[in-house]
């Protein structure tokens, strides 16, 4: 293999870490979403800080540690519809952009 070949590979495989770092923070950003007065991030710590709540309402606090009022269900079920959907969407392109390699 020359130096040619070399730098070429290198620059092909730092090329899909920066790809895969840029698709992770986009889709970080779009699980983000505003319900009940605060400001929430879908994901597996929120879905499981609402599965372990006994009543149907609680008090959290969003993103901003601002204690919010919550309809337990009402913000479970969003946060994994929105979690759902952007899973979905991220994969799609993770997988679009490894054929690309």
């Amino acid at each position: 293999m020359d130096t040619d070949d070399l730098i070429a590979h290198a620059r092909a495989r730092f090329d899909h870490v920066a790809a895969k770092r840029v698709l992770k923070e986009k889709y970080e950003a779009r699980m983000l979403f505003a319900l009940a007065g605060g400001m929430w991030r879908a994901g597996p710590e929120l879905l499981t800080v609402l599965s372990t709540c006994p009543d149907q309402h609680a008090v959290l606090l969003d993103l901003y540690e601002t204690p919010v009022r919550v309809n337990v269900r009402e913000l479970e079920l969003a946060a994994q519809q929105r979690w759902q959907e952007q899973m979905n969407a991220w994969l799609v392109e993770h997988e679009e952009s490894r054929k690309q390699r």
